[in-house]
């Protein structure tokens, strides 16, 4: 039910309506990041939380364990690339118009030096004020625990109305 509720193709944005009513509740971050799961399944894999959202900005932290790894004990660069995606959809999702939509065309990253640790990433994007097409670009930052830089991540994201 959650993960229809935010991949709600109606006249409403199931994204912010969901996060409005979650996130100040207790468990209601990790319940809705849980139901970005199971809507966009590949994403939970990295088992990541959503921690802010607002229009124009998500922050979302990926913990260091064991499935995220590589073979030399850092974040695995997918793992890093997935959590960017995350990011950045969340931002603009949140951020866009109740009859708008949109899909990721182009993502560029650069991995500054190994992740390890818990990384948080965070997305800026500008907030649409239509569903008129276009090509909106979602900057992502991510960084360890010390707060240094260990990936930059740009995604092209195409914007527009909902079909009807």
């Amino acid at each position: 039910m959650l993960a229809s509720f935010i991949a709600d193709k109606g006249k409403r944005n199931g994204v912010r309506d969901l996060w409005d009513k979650l996130a100040g509740v207790p468990g209601g971050k990790r319940v809705f990041s849980r139901a970005v799961g199971l809507a966009a399944p590949y994403t939970s894999t990295i088992d990541a939380r959503v921690d802010v959202l607002r229009p124009g900005h998500a922050e979302v932290v990926m913990r260091d364990r064991r499935a995220v790894r590589n073979h030399i004990r850092c974040v695995h660069a997918v793992a890093l690339a997935n959590l960017a995606e995350l990011t950045a959809n969340s931002a603009l999702a949140y951020s866009l118009p109740d009859d708008a939509r949109f899909i990721v065309a182009g993502m560029s990253l650069e991995y500054v030096k190994k992740a390890r640790g818990t990384i948080r990433a965070v997305a800026d994007c500008e907030v649409p004020a239509t569903s008129e097409r276009r090509e909106i670009e979602v900057h992502v930052s991510m960084r360890d625990p010390s707060g240094t830089e260990v990936t930059r991540a740009m995604l092209r994201t195409l914007v527009g109305p909902k079909k009807a």
